[in-house]
């Protein structure tokens, strides 16, 4: 919580990022319709009023919680690469890739991310701000997640085992929305990771 003696800018930036946390849980707790600017308000503890001087709009304030999302898994994305640096080359290598890229969509990010695509399915002027966003999102991921690999991305078949990696991890996120899938999704991430390091090997 800011103090008195805070200086203003650092009092509002901290109040702009209460509204941006509490807009994600809001929408991977509760969903989009009970994602108001009044409810996020609320649970950020500032006024509407508040929250309205930073996000006129409702539009505003979901666009801008997705960039700081994109922001956060960016930064998660370059933490586990780093850890990857303790991780010897071979198919153990490949599988912490693996992981750490399926782990990434079985966040509250990914799930409040998923709030927002379904209503953007239906609402055009939503889906217009949202798609440059995920293509950045994507281009970004892929290319870390090439870099994680060491593979040449210029090779088409290496470019698609990387792409049909995503594609798995977006997927295996998608099961977990219901119910824990943990179990079967670490039986699933240790084959594929298995078959992807062959594969991958055979394009060096």
């Amino acid at each position: 919580m800011a103090t008195p003696h805070e200086p203003k800018q650092d009092r509002s930036r901290a109040t702009r990022q209460r509204l941006l946390e509490a807009t994600i849980d809001c929408l991977a707790e509760t969903g989009w319709a009970a994602a108001t600017v009044a409810v996020v308000a609320e649970r950020a503890g500032v006024s509407r009023g508040a929250a309205q001087h930073h996000f006129p709009t409702r539009e505003d304030l979901i666009t801008a919680a997705l960039d700081f999302m994109f922001d956060t898994r960016m930064d998660q994305s370059k933490a586990d690469a780093l850890a990857l640096g303790e991780v010897a080359e071979g198919v153990g290598r490949t599988e912490a890739v693996v992981t750490a890229l399926v782990e990434g969509y079985t966040t509250p990010f990914f799930k409040a991310a998923l709030q927002v695509w379904t209503h953007a399915a239906a609402d055009p002027a939503l889906r217009e701000r949202i798609l440059p966003m995920e293509a950045r999102f994507g281009r970004v991921s892929h290319r870390m997640a090439v870099e994680a690999l060491g593979v040449d991305d210029a090779n088409p078949v290496a470019h698609h085992l990387v792409q049909a990696t995503m594609d798995l991890a977006r997927g295996l996120g998608l099961a977990d929305v219901l119910t824990d899938d943990s179990l079967r999704r670490k039986e699933i991430v240790q084959q594929w990771a298995a078959t992807l390091h062959t594969a991958l090997e055979a394009q060096r």
